[in-house]
């Protein structure tokens, strides 16, 4: 079974359509990039699967579950982590604090100031985890506000991965970078276990061809063309309107 499938999703605000009848998968361990040009649906996407954005039609399912229009802590209970266009961070908190927040949230414990020395250890371990995964080693201490935008992008990957997700949602994390902080972040996604999914929206084609294993293109809130990245290369119509024109 694929790992999110979604049917004939629509949602619309009045006479304005964000996303049309827009059919969905993504299998476990993919890498599923959604590309298309601004006003495509492409957000609007990502928050109806977050349950940031409700549905007016169609079905999410997560695995066997079906999250349409649950809430953003019944789809997280599912697997199912997220970063935003812009960073969600605690910015007078260091880094190793932000990360033990997000620890502490995922085992139910975010305000309890009461705990072992072993549950400390625990979170402390899994924090020094998170640090090295997302290239954070040597920065636990420093507060967030002092690192760089790229480094800022790392933290808020760090911190959805906290959350031990099946699927792991980023929406555009490499929109505003330098080319040696994007670098980063596709070493960073590419170095991420199988066992974890990625949907991810991108603008930079350099990017989207580096780390895709299937795209989906979407205007006026359908899909146009999804498949592997040569298909989407050789599509006419995904050219005329996306891409560019002639190859």
């Amino acid at each position: 079974m694929s790992l999110l499938r979604i049917e004939h999703l629509c949602c619309a605000f009045g006479s304005l359509v964000v996303t049309n009848d827009l059919n969905l998968v993504v299998e476990e361990g993919e890498r599923h990039v959604v590309i298309g040009p601004n006003g495509a649906g492409k957000t609007s996407l990502i928050n109806q699967i977050g349950g940031q954005l409700p549905s007016t039609a169609g079905h999410i399912h997560i695995g066997e579950v079906d999250i349409t229009g649950r809430s953003p802590e019944y789809v997280a209970a599912q697997g199912v982590a997220r970063t935003f266009q812009r960073n969600n961070l605690f910015f007078n908190l260091t880094v190793a604090e932000n990360l033990r927040l997000a620890v502490q949230i995922k085992r139910g414990s975010p305000r309890n100031c009461v705990t072992s020395a072993q549950n400390n250890a625990r979170v402390n371990e899994r924090v020094s985890e998170l640090l090295a995964r997302v290239n954070l080693d040597g920065r636990g201490d420093r507060p967030v506000r002092a690192l760089s935008y790229g480094e800022q992008r790392q933290l808020e990957i760090g911190m959805a991965l906290a959350c031990e997700p099946r699927l792991l949602m980023l929406d555009e994390p490499t929109s505003g970078m330098s080319p040696a902080e994007t670098e980063q972040i596709i070493s960073l996604i590419r170095s991420l276990p199988r066992s974890i999914a990625v949907l991810m929206i991108e603008h930079d084609m350099n990017v989207v061809f580096s780390i895709a294993d299937r795209v989906t293109v979407l205007t006026s809130g359908q899909v146009l063309a999804s498949g592997s990245i040569d298909d989407i290369k050789a599509n006419q119509r995904v050219r005329e309107v996306y891409l560019g024109g002639a190859p």
